[in-house]
């Protein structure tokens, strides 16, 4: 599989400039960062979740951290959970499985960024496959996630 035509149709439109990286082939963010030799912080990585009204949500966090469902609820005022595996691949389907791009507007959801993004320079995405990240400039990412709510939801997971 190759690059998500979704996620380069809608880059396309927003004109979102970025850089294509291709790295060897791996089977997680963490894989890809290592593979791609960039720091782990600076790869965004994307969580679905639903609530029991069925709204799913595409929380958008680096892939050192790990998601709060307890801070997003209470700051969402809501009861989400964590999608099931199967659930997520439906809705993906020019993705492979584990390489989900972390822009639901390509994909026609709502999302939520957490604030350690805004902090960075430079943000690395799983562009839909295990082979290639997209590099954004932190202005770049600043315009593709404009329209996220941008909430404190992760803390650091130490690999």
């Amino acid at each position: 599989m190759t690059i998500s035509t979704k996620l380069m149709n809608y880059l396309e439109d927003q004109q979102i400039n970025f850089q294509t990286i291709k790295h060897a082939h791996s089977n997680s963010s963490i894989g890809s960062a290592i593979s791609a030799q960039i720091p782990l912080q600076h790869l965004a990585k994307a969580v679905l979740l639903q609530n029991h009204e069925d709204r799913i949500v595409m929380a958008v966090l680096p892939a050192n951290r790990k998601i709060s469902i307890s801070a997003i609820n209470e700051q969402l005022m809501g009861s989400y959970r964590l999608l099931k595996e199967r659930e997520v691949y439906q809705l993906f389907d020019d993705c492979e499985r584990g390489a989900i791009p972390p822009v639901a507007e390509a994909f026609n959801m709502t999302s939520v960024c957490d604030n350690e993004l805004d902090l960075l320079d430079f943000v690395y995405l799983e562009a839909g496959d295990h082979e290639h990240l997209l590099k954004l400039s932190h202005d770049d990412f600043e315009k593709l996630v404009s329209r996220c709510m941008h909430l404190t939801f992760s803390h650091e997971v130490f690999h």
